[in-house]
């Protein structure tokens, strides 16, 4: 009898010992086949997950982010320990115990799935588990990628401590709302920094992981709130936070930013503008689109905040009152529903759904509206964001008196507009006194502003409104210059042994092209003879510029405008002498910084240095060397020495010539009477055939600035519209408020010349004690004694009988008054050779 109780003992030992050991044997089997062919879990040690690229202002400030997935990567030691217990209660509380895997979990979630019928499937991941999941394997719900989990958490276990293995959950974790990682997610939904967060927020956060959209802090709040108290009170079960401490955190109201309780972070941000966003373009070209977006860089902008909304709000005021000159309603293009727009409980959920710009401060912020009725003398709105009672919503009659018909004739129920504010100060600031009606204009523009010795640019517009159109028309738009190209034929003729006295003939030209006869003319149409090389410039002759390019040749006047960057492979043909050959206002203004610092290549940037995510500088612009600045011995009434090496694009006495003259197109030229400042200022206008383009640049010792104005879809501007009169003020309003910033001195002489005051009409050489509105000091040479008497021709002879300008009358136009009452200034009536590509002016 105990032989065979024994034997059916030994029995079931022999199979309980078999069965485990070929369960062993089979769980072996699986490790091994699973386990094979793994993704590498070392490079875990050395992973930098994507993060998100920051630009700063010149004063520290964030003005702008990118990124793919919003992440603010946040190393172990800085994440305060309530928010590692808040997801470690929430998500394993066996964290620091476990190997990677924790089989209570899983065999409690098995029982509980085979109780439930499979209709109670919850996971047993651990923190290590998910880690595996989030970097290297699928998030696919099977049991094949459960034991791929399993065995890469426990070789990364023994690879990695335990608070690395946190770090990299932490900052990779998706909580929803585009926020990845713990430290976005806590600036998301709280506006705070994880040092910030009390244990209710904490508790916040580490109750996402699980399903952000399932718990949405807005539509699934009462969830939300279950999940965060639950999250508590494991906090308080794990000995992590206090009793005392539990019931009050319990106590506190769901909070987040998403239900108005705070304010989002992007709101302290200005809105993205054009300045940004080449930055983004430029960066991303230089680094590539992928390290740009997702490789946490630190880029420190050139951007002055300041003048940059000065930049902004004097080219929008420009095309505004271009606009408005016209006199035609073309509003948003955009509309809701008539029934939508006049239901009070709708229109504003409607309105808020429409995408119109909403970054334009020109005289007070602009506000998007819905027309919602429409009476004879007033027009009732629905404008977004106001209830305020005591500033009605209503347009009267007069405001529209710049437009063509009444309100009934312009407008319909449902059309989207913009309005501002009309006040009794500027800028919207002052008494409200009513509601005025905007409109975005249809000519658009470009304005940019650098320093003439670093190349930092300080502002730029590329249009009136980012959010209407992010066409950037300072770098993109490529465009005729006119006669703003002019001063590098000049450039390239001083250069070449000519000097701002040597007399060109300013005569009739006629050349055959495949076209036809090309007859150029000067803006004024007369002519003015044999006139010196200043004159023409200041008065911007085009007959001049054409013979001189001649006399000099188009392939010496086509390397000089590469050599300046204004092009890369300019045509050498003659009409391109007069600006016919497009090119950007990025590369224009660049090239007027290398006349106005002397004469060295300047590179223009928009960024000042690029810090990667661990702090090391990856580029810096500036390249010159500061010698002493170190040095504390330094006198109070010397700076340091800055040692420049930079290349010389042309010679130093060329460019003072060249800006001594374009001093003279401010002081008495096309420019005189729209460009004052209180500094030295030299520029040059520019105005395309049938006024399609019109530019100014021009600058001081240290500041160069140039604005374009034109339709995007090139057509005449009309015919009153010329560079001095409509970029002319828009350089001024700017250039006043940085000199003011700024300041700006007299034009650096060089060594090496000597004074001689000159006629500048005749270009006869006078006495040193000689003065009057006729006499100009140029700077020549040292030993290039001036030849007076000969004049160039080009190779055009002119006739003797030939009418000319009298001797110092100045090129004029005509004043003539329009329909509304309003002046203008008219030209004579167009010919082939004055629409032709030659008639720049």
């Amino acid at each position: 009898m105990l032989r065979a109780i024994l034997s059916f003992f030994g029995t079931i030992f022999t199979l309980l010992t078999m069965g485990v050991m070929l369960i062993a044997v089979s769980l072996g089997a699986v490790f091994y086949i699973y386990g094979k062919d793994l993704p590498s879990h070392e490079s875990l040690a050395n992973y930098t997950p994507p993060t998100i690229s920051r630009i700063f202002s010149t004063e520290g400030r964030i003005i702008d982010e990118f990124s793919r997935e919003r992440r603010l990567f946040t190393p172990a030691d800085e994440i305060p320990e309530l928010v590692k217990q808040a997801f470690i209660s929430a998500e394993d509380k066996n964290f620091y115990s476990h190997g990677g895997y924790d089989a209570g979990g899983i065999a409690a979630a098995a029982y509980e799935a085979v109780r439930s019928r499979g209709e109670n499937v919850r996971g047993a991941s651990t923190i290590t588990q998910q880690v595996m999941k989030n970097f290297l394997l699928s998030g696919d719900r099977k049991l094949e990628r459960k034991i791929k989990e399993i065995i890469l958490a426990t070789r990364i276990e023994e690879t990695l401590d335990k608070e690395k293995i946190l770090e990299l959950y932490l900052n990779e974790i998706f909580l929803g709302q585009n926020s990845y990682g713990v430290a976005a997610a806590a600036q998301t939904y709280f506006n705070k920094t994880l040092s910030q967060l009390a244990p209710h927020e904490a508790a916040f956060l580490a109750s996402l992981p699980k399903a952000p959209s399932d718990f949405h802090p807005v539509r699934r709040k009462d969830r939300l709130l279950q999940r965060r108290n639950y999250v508590l009170r494991e906090m308080r079960e794990n000995g992590f936070i206090t009793e005392a401490a539990y019931d009050a955190e319990v106590d506190e109201p769901l909070r987040s930013v998403q239900n108005g309780d705070y304010e989002p972070f992007a709101k302290a941000l200005p809105p993205r503008d054009y300045f940004t966003d080449e930055i983004r373009r430029q960066l991303s070209r230089d680094f590539g689109e992928a390290e740009f977006f997702t490789g946490g860089l630190s880029v420190r902008a050139t951007l002055d905040p300041e003048l940059q909304v000065v930049a902004a709000r004097a080219l929008q005021g420009k095309l505004e009152e271009y606009d408005r000159g016209i006199g035609r309603w073309r509003g948003t293009g955009k509309s809701i529903p008539a029934e939508v727009a006049t239901d009070d409980a709708a229109w504003r959920e409607a309105l808020a759904n429409v995408s119109v710009a909403r970054d334009i401060d020109l005289d007070g912020p602009w506000y998007p509206a819905v027309v919602r009725k429409i009476e004879d003398q007033q027009m009732t709105l629905g404008i977004e964001g106001t209830i305020n009672d005591a500033e009605p919503p209503v347009v009267p009659r007069k405001d529209i008196s710049w437009l063509r018909g009444d309100f009934a004739a312009n407008f319909e129920v449902g059309d989207v507009v913009h309005v501002r504010r009309m006040t009794e100060g500027s800028n919207g600031e002052g008494a409200f006194i009513r509601w005025t009606l905007r409109q975005v204009p249809e000519v658009q523009g470009g304005f940019m502003a650098m320093d003439v010795n670093t190349g930092r640019v300080i502002s730029m517009q590329g249009g009136f409104s980012y959010q209407n159109s992010v066409f950037n028309r300072a770098t993109q738009a490529k465009r005729q210059p006119g006669s703003s190209f002019k001063p590098f034929v000049y450039a390239a003729a001083l250069d070449s042994g000519y000097t701002p006295a040597t007399i060109i003939v300013d005569a009739p030209i006629e050349i055959n092209t495949p076209q036809g006869l090309w007859r150029p003319r000067n803006s004024s149409n007369k002519f003015y003879g044999p006139t010196p090389l200043r004159t023409g410039i200041e008065q911007s002759r085009n007959l001049m510029t054409i013979r001189l390019a001649q006399e000099v040749g188009m392939d010496v006047v086509a390397s000089y405008a590469e050599r300046f960057g204004v092009y890369e492979d300019m045509s050498p043909f003659l009409a391109n002498s007069l600006g016919s050959e497009e090119t950007t206002l990025y590369n224009m203004v660049a090239a007027y910084a290398m006349f106005a610092n002397g004469g060295e290549r300047v590179e223009p940037t928009l960024v000042d240095r690029v810090q990667d995510r661990y702090g090391r500088t990856v580029y810096r612009h500036d390249p010159r060397t500061c010698v002493d600045c170190t040095d504390p011995g330094i006198p109070e009434s010397r700076g340091p020495r800055i040692v420049s090496d930079r290349e010389r694009v042309m010679d130093a006495i060329t460019a003072y010539q060249l800006t001594s003259m374009m001093r003279g197109v401010v002081e008495r030229g096309t420019a005189s009477n729209h460009v004052k400042l209180s500094v030295p200022v030299a520029g040059k206008t520019g105005t395309t055939n049938d006024a399609r383009d019109v530019w100014f640049v021009g600058f001081t010792s240290n500041i160069v600035a140039g604005c374009y104005i034109g339709f995007d879809q090139p057509r005449s501007l009309g015919r009153g519209a010329y560079g001095a009169g409509m970029c002319g003020p828009v350089f001024t309003e700017y250039m006043r408020k940085a000199t003011a910033k700024y300041g700006g001195g007299e034009f650096k002489v060089p060594p090496g010349g000597f004074f001689m005051k000159i006629d500048r009409f005749t270009g006869a050489r006078l006495s040193d004690d000689a003065s009057g509105p006729n006499v100009v000091a140029e700077y020549f040479r040292e030993g290039e004694e001036p030849i007076f008497g000969i004049a160039f021709d080009g190779g055009f002879a002119m006739g003797n009988d030939l009418e000319l300008f009298a001797t110092g009358e100045r090129d004029t136009i005509r004043e003539v008054t329009t329909s509304d009452g309003q002046t203008g200034k008219v030209g004579k009536k167009a010919t082939f050779g004055s629409i032709s590509s030659g008639g720049l002016y």
